[in-house]
């Protein structure tokens, strides 16, 4: 991993809040979150995590799970996976060596600084689809992971 500095961290930045501004689209009442995705400077995907299409916003199976559910526990279709999603679409064949900027928003739409890496499910989807680089925000600074180390981290991920 690498914290970012000078006109690499502007750069993500500038990245960064156009990727708010996605998350803002968000129709999660628990959390939202957004994610970009760029090659050679443009955006070639984007995404924010909701229900899938034709599920209803007040049901959240969250809520009916027990505590040792072992798989992913949200009832949204993840920022990542919707901008993966979009990329295919739009520019099938430029997923290779791209970034991937993620962000979430608190329920005023300010920025959460992110935590260590931990979702296993958007860690496999960037290595299938050959995302070179995951980009979080920590209270350290912006961080850039390549993708392999970003899977690696998220296995190892225990929550304290």
């Amino acid at each position: 991993m690498l914290y970012l500095s000078g006109e690499e961290k502007e750069e993500a930045l500038f990245y960064l809040g156009f990727t708010a501004r996605i998350a803002k689209q968000s129709s999660c009442l628990r959390s939202k979150c957004g994610s970009i995705i760029v090659k050679d400077k443009t955006i070639i995907g984007e995404g924010f995590n909701s229900p899938p299409k034709n599920l209803p916003l007040d049901i959240c199976l969250k809520d009916t799970l027990s505590e040792d559910f072992p798989s992913d526990k949200t009832c949204c279709v993840h920022a990542e996976q919707r901008a993966i999603m979009n990329a295919l679409e739009k520019y099938p064949n430029h997923l290779w060596g791209s970034r991937l900027y993620f962000i979430r928003l608190d329920l005023n739409n300010e920025i959460l600084k992110a935590g260590k890496p931990y979702c296993t499910i958007c860690s496999k989807m960037v290595l299938d689809k050959n995302i070179r680089e995951f980009v979080l925000w920590h209270e350290e600074g912006i961080c850039v992971y390549d993708t392999e180390e970003y899977n690696r981290l998220s296995f190892e991920f225990k929550k304290e």
